[in-house]
């Protein structure tokens, strides 16, 4: 639930970009990293490491089981575009775990760890933004 975008991991084919060596990681693997990531980022304490860890591991266990998801469906040919409202529906819980993740994250962080947190979400999403642009032809 937490870190949607710490953990959103870039979604390329198998062994493109600078993300396709984790596909291959273990969710205990993704979650250790992303932690020490913002251990590092945010001067954790132990106990903030351990609480972020463990919603670390929730959220890299979450993603396989949806990537592993799509990918039985790419192979087995039977992935087709989603409607509107599968869209709408995808999007809308997207965002619900994102502010679950937010309110446990500020529970855990204190107030400067957790606008340090924001301006490096808003950094991301800037970031992931510009490089969709790029990937579908606009700028």
């Amino acid at each position: 639930m937490v870190m949607a975008g710490l953990t959103a991991m870039a979604q390329k084919g198998e062994g493109k970009g600078h993300h396709g060596f984790m596909k291959d990681m273990t969710p205990e693997q993704l979650a250790t990293l992303q932690t020490k990531k913002m251990t590092l980022a945010l001067e954790l304490s132990a106990k903030q490491q351990q609480q972020i860890q463990r919603i670390n591991l929730e959220n890299a266990e979450l993603r396989k089981a949806k990537m592993e998801e799509l990918r039985t469906k790419k192979e087995s040919g039977k992935r087709e575009k989603p409607t509107a409202d599968e869209r709408f529906t995808m999007l809308n819980e997207r965002l619900d775990k994102k502010i679950a993740a937010q309110s446990e994250l500020k529970r855990i962080l204190n107030e400067e760890q957790f606008e340090q947190w924001k301006k490096m979400q808003l950094a991301k999403d800037k970031h992931r933004m510009h490089r969709a642009r790029e990937k579908h032809g606009r700028k």
